[in-house]
């Protein structure tokens, strides 16, 4: 029954995917731009793109990283890009991990523009019908987005700043920030719970419109005159340090980037209301969460044999995702880790990276390990995680609690998604033990609060009238229909401070209440002066 159900789930999730849409008009050329990325970002492109080309559609993806699709009508052109050179278990710890970008992006974007195959696309750009960009940290591929419809993929979810750009601007006061990890209700100032170090006061307001102002005015790229002298200039505001980006000199004409951003048709957001907080949405703003979510498929069979042997105590599967390398934990972190899997009764499977000695006969240890079809598994129990956005949205879908450690971007806000929704934990690394990790671990697998939970968390994840790739699919497809379909901008992206807080308004009407008061005072100063004499003119000054 259980094999039925993953099955008819599959064909829900993809063979569907491509007979629910409308019927395509014709084959259409889709530019997808994402040269600053990592494999999880990457993994979201995969499931739409996927089937876009299975619907007859040529598309060719700009990335630096390995094929993600084997299908004829997909076309991968694999450029060298810089990889960051940094360890986040220290470097991550400064203000949510961003900083350590600013010293690599100056050498991620100073010869784009030379590379062969980016020039020749740049000059093929207006041949596609439309681009889909990786909206975070890829401003250098702005010059290709002018005058062309283009879609942005925000794989991190909700961003603010984003989200003001489109016209939609969020109250702090409810909506968390992209890297804020702040209990509800949202106060100016607050001790945060999950703090990477120590815990800290931090304003969510503050945190809210400070990243944004940085990045709103300073972030802009105003390539009319620097591109055109050989210097852009991407500055990151002071949560991100301020950092040079040299592109070469070949856009004169080119626009502010903010209007250049501006004029996206929409953006699919890796977010669903079901596993954060609800807030309001314009019609640009489409949620795709868990788009590479599936089922899970058969493991390799020594894997299988390995879980299943297990028997009633199960599995706990260990993995910090495809950034943070097991072989640069900390020692100390790393002997307290042995410690617990070495008291556990269960099995322990370890995505780690490089030679591990001292590991328990219950541990086994791999470089890489398929996921998906892992917490897909009915041995697993529980899911020890960094916590970040793709592996909290796998968890959930494959029902399985969580142990939180997180480490840098957005991972303390979806560790309080965690303990908010009661499927699992969070532990702070610099409080970590032996006895506290086997504790917590004993008492997610024990207490059945937990597996009901994100049982319940699941079901409200798939319960959706379309799935995230038909979503993802539709509307790139509409975009292209209605060219650029002008129709879904708000018309508030156009507005200033100023006009959209109706300060001009408000000033004037406070203006109408003084002058009616002031003409008042001066009434009642007259009165008073007639009829008291020269001493009212004392009193009333």
């Amino acid at each position: 029954m259980k094999m039925v159900m993953l099955c008819m789930l599959a064909l829900a999730l993809v063979g569907s995917a491509a007979g629910d849409l409308p019927p395509r008009d014709r084959s259409y050329k889709i530019l997808v731009l994402s040269p600053v990325t990592c494999p999880s970002h990457r993994n979201m492109f995969k499931s739409p793109v996927e089937i876009l080309a299975e619907r007859g559609h040529k598309i060719v993806m700009l990335i630096p990283l390995p094929s993600i699709s084997k299908h004829p009508n997909v076309k991968e052109i694999n450029i060298e890009m810089p990889e960051p050179n940094m360890n986040l278990f220290v470097e991550g710890k400064s203000l949510g991990g961003l900083p350590v970008l600013g010293k690599d992006l100056p050498a991620m974007a100073q010869n784009f523009y030379q590379i062969p195959s980016v020039k020749q696309l740049y000059e093929k750009r207006k041949d596609f019908d439309l681009i889909l960009v990786d909206h975070m940290f890829n401003e250098a591929v702005y010059p290709f987005l002018h005058e062309v419809p283009f879609i942005t993929v925000a794989a991190p979810g909700m961003d603010h700043r984003q989200s003001a750009v489109l016209g939609n601007v969020l109250n702090p006061s409810y909506a968390p920030h992209l890297i804020g990890s702040f209990p509800f209700p949202l106060s100016l100032w607050y001790a945060g719970k999950i703090e990477l170090n120590k815990p800290k006061a931090a304003g969510s307001t503050y945190f809210t419109y400070k990243p944004h102002r940085a990045t709103t005015q300073s972030v802009r790229l105003k390539m009319t005159s620097e591109i055109a002298r050989n210097v852009a200039q991407f500055i990151f505001g002071e949560l991100l340090g301020i950092i040079t980006l040299p592109i070469s000199g070949q856009f004169p004409d080119l626009p502010p980037l903010l209007d250049i951003e501006r004029n996206q048709s929409l953006t699919l957001m890796n977010t669903h209301f079901s596993i954060t907080t609800p807030v309001p949405l314009l019609p640009s703003q489409v949620e795709v969460g868990a788009i590479h979510c599936r089922p899970g498929k058969p493991l390799p069979q020594d894997l299988e044999l390995w879980l299943s042997e297990a028997g009633s105590m199960g599995v706990i599967y260990f993995s910090l995702g495809s950034i943070l390398r097991g072989e640069l934990m900390p020692p100390e972190y790393l002997q307290v880790f042995l410690e617990a899997f070495r008291r556990l009764p269960q099995r322990v499977l370890w995505k780690y990276e490089g030679e591990l000695e001292g590991a328990s006969d219950n541990v086994k240890v791999s470089s890489w390990l398929p996921q998906q079809d892992i917490l897909a598994h009915q041995s697993v129990k529980v899911f020890i995680s960094h916590g970040g956005l793709f592996s909290l949205q796998e968890s959930i879908f494959h029902e399985k609690p969580l142990l939180v450690l997180p480490v840098f971007g957005d991972q303390p806000r979806n560790g309080m998604v965690v303990e908010n929704l009661d499927i699992g934990r969070v532990l702070v690394w610099e409080e970590l033990t032996a006895d506290r990790i086997v504790d917590t671990l004993t008492d997610i697998i024990s207490n059945q609060k937990y597996k009901e939970n994100v049982a319940r968390m699941s079901a409200y994840l798939r319960d959706q009238p379309m799935t995230p790739q038909e979503l993802a699919v539709f509307w790139t497809e509409y975009v292209i229909r209605h060219r650029g379909a002008p129709q879904l901008r708000c018309p508030a992206a156009q507005l200033s401070w100023v006009e959209f807080l109706m300060l001009d308004v408000v000033g004037l009407l406070l203006l109408a209440l003084l002058l009616p008061l002031l003409l008042i005072r001066r009434l009642l100063k007259a009165i008073f002066a007639a009829v008291l004499g020269g001493n009212s003119k004392r009193k009333w000054d």
